[in-house]
């Protein structure tokens, strides 16, 4: 089955940030998918693995659902279909914490090559053949200076380290910022690194540490336009991200709800209580207004707004605190259980927290906000 002849559903004119036909139908598509392919208990399971990517669900989302390539035209092999539906499968992405490199590959990666109007690469990663990976720090925020890790020749070699890379491990082309010898930023395409994981606080998306030692790169852009094709990268990641913590947010309200509902103390359901009835009516206002702010994001995206910069410092400014609470209030209100390795709220907790670093701090988004609308420090 495949979803991608519907997606032609004009999403990127539109102001409208409420979901379209075509977008419901996407998110179902994806959530039975993931029920089926990635319930709670198996990537609960994986996490024990040295290597947590579930592969075998990747190819389901390539080549059953055709999700893969979204927000990449028809003639450079993908859907045609634009960032809003690309948001609606981070959605369910982290409602299942699923342990794909989609945000990796099908946002940071594939941001970057739009922004070159890349040719070779991009319907690779388009069709799910190949899965890309922005060598940066994952911390790395939208405005931030252009990295100086790695170093290359004028012969295209490359030289240096970078740590906290997102997507890593499962990647088969790595983008690569480097300074080359005349100082100038350069962006390559690189297919032999040495990849290692690390210790990650969030167990589905383990971080890698990429060493290249004389590795050979295609240069793919330099100069401004270098910095260009990362800061797109990085203010389109920031925008969508903010998506998949509304995933996560989302299933900790529906999760905390419902177990409200079933869990007894003195002969009464939890959720009748007046403190927990508060604390719940809380958590929905604040997923509610996760939800406007992620879909303004997205939407900005998919326009290609000239306001993206700052709809992506206000996304990240408010939904990293947002999903992090949200998660939190999770683990508390399930009580004991909630604590227990066990339950599933901790992968939340973990994403959420860990989310909240990536590619840039709460902070470091509000600073930039402020300096996007001319506030005064």
């Amino acid at each position: 089955m495949t979803t991608t002849t519907a997606f032609h559903s004009g999403a990127a004119e539109s102001a409208d940030l409420g979901y379209t036909e075509v977008e419901e139908e996407l998110r179902a598509n994806v959530r039975a998918l993931l029920a089926a392919r990635a319930p709670i208990n198996a990537v609960l399971a994986r996490t024990e693995l040295a290597q947590t990517t579930d592969t075998e669900l990747w190819r389901a989302l390539a080549d059953e659902l055709g999700v893969t390539g979204l927000a990449v035209p028809e003639e450079l092999g993908g859907a045609g279909a634009s960032w809003r539906e690309t948001a609606v499968v981070l959605e369910e992405l982290g409602r299942a914490v699923a342990p794909v490199p989609y945000f990796g590959s099908c946002v940071l990666a594939t941001a970057a090559l739009l922004a070159l109007g890349e040719r070779e690469q991009l319907p690779r990663l388009a069709s799910g053949t190949a899965i890309g990976s922005l060598a940066v720090s994952f911390a790395t925020a939208p405005g931030a200076p252009f990295p100086g890790t790695v170093h290359a020749s004028d012969d295209g070699l490359l030289t240096g380290s970078v740590r906290h890379v997102a997507d890593a491990l499962a990647a088969d082309v790595l983008l690569v910022p480097a300074v080359g010898e005349d100082g100038e930023p350069r962006l390559y395409a690189v297919q032999q690194a040495d990849v290692e994981p690390m210790v990650s606080l969030d167990m589905a998306r383990q971080l890698a540490v990429v060493t290249l030692d004389v590795a050979p790169g295609r240069l793919l852009a330099s100069g401004e336009e270098a910095r260009h094709a990362l800061d797109a990268a990085l203010t389109t990641g920031a925008a969508l991200l903010a998506s998949e913590q509304l995933g996560v947010a989302e299933w900790a309200l529906t999760t905390t709800v419902a177990y409200a509902k079933e869990r007894h103390q003195f002969g009464r359901p939890i959720g009748s209580f007046q403190a927990v009835k508060h604390r719940l009516a809380d958590l929905w206002v604040l997923v509610a207004q996760l939800r406007a702010v992620a879909r303004s994001g997205a939407d900005a995206a998919a326009r290609g707004s000239a306001d993206l910069p700052l709809t992506a410092a206000l996304a990240q400014a408010f939904a990293s605190g947002a999903a992090v609470t949200a998660t939190e209030e999770a683990v508390q209100l399930h009580g004991g259980i909630g604590f227990t390795w066990e339950h599933p709220a901790h992968l939340y907790l973990k994403r959420a927290k860990s989310a909240s670093l990536a590619l840039g701090t709460p902070d470091r988004h509000r600073a930039r906000l402020a300096t996007l609308v001319d506030l005064p420090a």
